[in-house]
């Protein structure tokens, strides 16, 4: 049981880890575009296109929820992460809403940049 306990605490670590990197990519979209860093606008937009995409072929599920279903009965939506219960929930919501709200600021200032 113990062993299981540290496996599923590894999991959400690395779920959680991930969870900020793909949350910062798309809080930087904006900030980038507002800067003029285009290029960054799209390395990020890409890498979140990319995390889009795997969650697509894993069902709309991360494939760390997978792993840690294996050590815990445990499926409340943020049993396989360090967030609070609200925002696993509507985790997709939120932070899809943000992404396009983001891509289409740094769409809306490359235009000025360019025009």
């Amino acid at each position: 049981m113990m062993r299981q306990d540290l496996a599923l605490r590894a999991v959400k670590v690395t779920h959680t880890a991930a969870w900020a990197f793909f949350a910062g990519c798309i809080f930087a979209i904006p900030v980038a575009a507002w800067w003029g860093h285009f290029s960054y606008v799209l390395i990020l937009a890409a890498l979140v296109f990319l995390e889009i995409g795997i969650l697509i072929v894993n069902g709309w599920a991360c494939p760390l929820t997978r792993v840690a279903a294996r050590y815990t009965e445990d499926r409340r939506d943020n049993f396989d992460i360090y967030l609070p219960l609200w925002l696993a929930r509507h985790n997709k919501t939120i932070f899809g809403w943000l992404f396009v709200a983001g891509v289409l600021f740094a769409f809306a200032r490359w235009q000025r940049w360019i025009g």
